[in-house]
C-alpha cells in the first residue's frame, strides 16, 4: 500500500520522521491551508492512501475539517488532548497512534530497551 501523511508543519514532519521510514512521504499544510495549498497537497498525494495527523486543538480540528473535504477517504490521527502538538508528543505515543492506524510496516522502532523520549520532549 502506498501511503502519504499530511501534518500541519515542518516541526511535526521532523518529529514523525523520527518514527517513520523514509519511504513514507510526509506533506505539510504549513498552518491553515488555502485553496492553492490544498490543491498542491492533492497533486502530491496522487492516488496514495492519505493519513492526516494533526494536533488535538482548535487549529488542528479546523485543518482536519478542511482536509476531510479534500480527502474524504483519508484516515484521521491526532494527538491526545494535553499534548502541546505533534512536535512535542512523546515518540511512544506517536508510535501507538500509528499502530492504531495500521501503519506498523512503516514504523521505525527504537532498539529494545532504549528510551524513546526524554525531558527535551516536554513530557
Amino acid at each position: 500500500m502506498d501511503i502519504v501523511l499530511i501534518v500541519e508543519g515542518k516541526n511535526d514532519r521532523s518529529r514523525l520522521r523520527r518514527v517513520l521510514g523514509e519511504e513514507v512521504p510526509i506533506l505539510c499544510t504549513y498552518g491553515t491551508p488555502g485553496t492553492l495549498q490544498i490543491e498542491k497537497l492533492r497533486r502530491q498525494a496522487g492516488d496514495k492512501q492519505v493519513y492526516i495527523f494533526t494536533d488535538n486543538d482548535a487549529s488542528g480540528r479546523r485543518i482536519r475539517g478542511m482536509l476531510r473535504d479534500a480527502f474524504p477517504d483519508a484516515e484521521h490521527i491526532h494527538t491526545r488532548r494535553g499534548y502541546p502538538g505533534v512536535e512535542k508528543t512523546p515518540e511512544e505515543y506517536l508510535i501507538e497512534q500509528l499502530e492504531k492506524a495500521g501503519l506498523e510496516a512503516y514504523i521505525t522502532y527504537p532498539p529494545q530497551g532504549a528510551a524513546i523520549w526524554s525531558k527535551e520532549d516536554g513530557m
